[in-house]
C-alpha cells in the first residue's frame, strides 16, 4: 500500500466533472479520482472546515461509528476495474477489523473527517497515477491556490 496526501477537489473543465487529486507522499504520482458534485462538496466543506447547521452525510457517518465505539483506521482505494475505482475502509470495533467496501469519493469524505490517512495499492497507482513534470508544478500550484479560495457553493 501506498501513502497518499489529498491534495483537493477541483472541477475539470470543459465537462464541469469534479475530480478529488490524490498524492503519494513518497513519490512523484498523483492519483486523479472522477468523483460526484455532492462528494465533492463534502470533501471540500471538510477541507474547509465547514459545518453546516445540521449534518451532512458523511459527519452523520462518522458520528454513529464514534457513538458505536467504531475506529475508522484508514481508507484504501483498492482497484480499478473497467474504470471504475473500488476503496475500503478499515474499521476497528472491540479489537476486532472490520472492512467494508465503499465508493472512494465516500471513503475520502469520511476519512477528512476522521483524521486518518488514504492509500493506495500499488496496481492502482501502476494504472491510474500520472506524474506531473516540474514545468507542471506550476500548474499544480495554481490548483492548489485555487483550492484554497474556492468555496462549496461552486460545486452546487
Amino acid at each position: 500500500m501506498i501513502e497518499l496526501e489529498l491534495v483537493g477537489v477541483r472541477v475539470e473543465l470543459p465537462h464541469n466533472q469534479p475530480i478529488v487529486l490524490l498524492r503519494e507522499t513518497t513519490g512523484e504520482r498523483y492519483l486523479p479520482i472522477w468523483i460526484g458534485a455532492v462528494e465533492a462538496t463534502a470533501i471540500a466543506f471538510a477541507l474547509q472546515g465547514v459545518t453546516t447547521a445540521r449534518p451532512m452525510t458523511h459527519d452523520l457517518m462518522r458520528d454513529l461509528l464514534a457513538n458505536l465505539e467504531v475506529q475508522v483506521d484508514r481508507v484504501v482505494v483498492t482497484e480499478l476495474r473497467d474504470g471504475t475505482f473500488y476503496a475500503e475502509i478499515h474499521l476497528t470495533h472491540g479489537g476486532q477489523s472490520v472492512v467494508v467496501s465503499s465508493r472512494p469519493s465516500d471513503a475520502i469524505a469520511l476519512a477528512v473527517r476522521a483524521e486518518v490517512t488514504v492509500y493506495a495499492e500499488e496496481a492502482v497507482l501502476d494504472e491510474a497515477g500520472i506524474e506531473i513534470e516540474d514545468d507542471e508544478e506550476e500548474e499544480v500550484e495554481q490548483f492548489k491556490e485555487f483550492l484554497d479560495s474556492v468555496s462549496p457553493e461552486d460545486f452546487k
